[in-house]
């Protein structure tokens, strides 16, 4: 559970945008996103490799 505590005189407007900036830090809703269907390790494995490979090229074009 997400404890935000709450100053005196805080604006509830910033008490919320803290609650969801540490919301999105815990990945709940990524998790969430990940479970709702099934990809096989083989997928996700090729996926995260792809991934790594266009990660690398773009940090050999910035040099």
């Amino acid at each position: 559970m997400i404890i935000i505590p709450i100053k005196e005189g805080e604006n509830i407007e910033r008490a919320l945008k803290r609650y969801k900036k540490k919301f999105e830090r815990t990945g709940a809703l990524k998790e969430l996103r990940n479970r709702k269907q099934y990809d096989k390790p083989s997928v996700v494995k090729r996926a995260e490799k792809i991934k790594a490979i266009y990660v690398e090229q773009l940090r050999k074009a910035e040099e």
